[in-house]
């Protein structure tokens, strides 16, 4: 009997030290629920989170200088597309007369062709009251020989005058066919360059509204030092220019035209320039030069590029007041020289007509409408 206590007494201390060794288990058993939970759904593995790329670089914030430079190429691109836009227009404008005179022409050569056609009707008509003869057959058929002398070359001249009506109508009908060719060719020109003019109009606005999109994010101060930028920059040229000694022994004196449109051009200063304006209230480079020649008595192209690609070029160590000096290797700024060294010109969209060097820009030549 003893025995046996014994022996539970040592189990019952062996199942204590097992309980005691395994923590985990005494833990879980005394953490489970007393009622059994009902299965849960399984759970999708969760993915690791994917880092996010690093984003671009911050743009480098731009100087004013590089500012200024950008704001200028805009506005020789718009004055470039200016000058397209003002080409197409005045072709348009040639285009359109050419093809009112044309009309014109038709109507006349149809009221011509009418005209013709009523003669030619009263000839039938009377042929057909003498039998299908004419009144000249008459007298050339008739018995007596010296009615039929009298009356043979009055004959052969009704023969010619018929003729000549037949030659006529024919030559009217082949005129006004060739006046609807050319009218139908014009107006295909003329609505090319209206799709010139609109796409240049765009492009003039497009590039307009862009030196304006980045004047407009510099603040007063930035603007007034990008004005004076500009100044230092025209200073700096004209003064290079200058020292290569180009002003010496130019002639100063304006012939009585030039003179003239001196006077006219240095008059709109202050005036505003404004893209495709000949004036009286604003005006653009080459409306301006137009606009003074105009006025001293002489008809010129109205886009820079075509008053340098036509009005007669001149050295510009014979250059005199008056002449037109003509900027950047597509010319598309031009100015008017007005002696000692400066232009009076229409410079860009947001200035006013000025008086400026003439050295200030990059110079293509020198051309005289005289």
């Amino acid at each position: 009997m003893n025995r046996r206590r014994c022996v539970n007494a040592a189990i019952t201390v062996v199942c204590a030290l097992t309980v005691l060794a395994s923590p985990a288990l005494t833990l879980q058993a005394s953490a489970a629920p007393t009622a059994p939970l009902a299965p849960s759904a399984p759970q999708a593995p969760t993915a690791p989170a994917t880092p996010l790329p690093p984003g671009p670089p911050a743009a480098p914030k731009k100087t004013l200088e590089e500012v200024r430079k950008e704001i200028d190429v805009l506005y020789r691109q718009a004055a470039a597309a200016t000058d397209a836009y003002n080409l197409a227009e005045e072709q348009t404008k040639e285009q359109s007369a050419e093809i009112v005179r044309l009309a014109q022409m038709i109507v006349a050569g149809n009221e011509k062709i009418d005209a013709l056609k009523a003669r030619a009707g009263a000839a039938a008509r009377a042929q057909y009251r003498n039998g299908g003869l004419p009144d000249g057959a008459q007298f050339v058929l008739t018995d007596d020989p010296q009615l039929f002398l009298d009356n043979a070359g009055r004959f052969k001249e009704g023969q010619k005058a018929t003729r000549d009506l037949l030659a006529e109508m024919t030559r009217t009908q082949a005129q006004l066919t060739v006046y609807a060719k050319d009218a139908g060719t014009n107006w295909t020109k003329l609505e090319a360059n209206r799709v010139k003019q609109a796409a240049a109009k765009k492009d003039i606005n497009d590039k307009i509204a862009a030196a304006k999109k980045l004047e407009s994010t510099l603040a007063a101060e930035e603007l007034e030092r990008l004005r004076r930028l500009e100044e230092q920059d025209q200073y700096r040229l004209q003064t290079a220019w200058v020292n290569t000694g180009v002003l010496k022994g130019l002639n100063t004196t304006a012939t009585p035209q030039g003179k003239r449109a001196v006077e006219f051009a240095t008059a709109q200063i202050g005036k505003p320039y404004i893209w495709g304006a000949e004036g009286p209230d604003s005006y653009d480079c080459s409306g301006l030069t137009q606009r003074a020649w105009g006025v001293a008595g002489r008809n010129i192209p109205r886009t820079s590029q075509e008053q340098w690609r036509l009005l007669p070029k001149v050295d510009i160590k014979d250059m005199r007041p008056g002449d037109l000096i003509v900027y950047y290797k597509d010319a598309s700024h031009i100015g008017m020289y007005v002696g000692n060294g400066a232009i009076v010109h229409a410079p860009r969209p947001g200035r006013d007509v000025t008086l400026a060097g003439a050295g200030s820009m990059e110079i293509l030549g020198v051309v005289r409408p005289e």
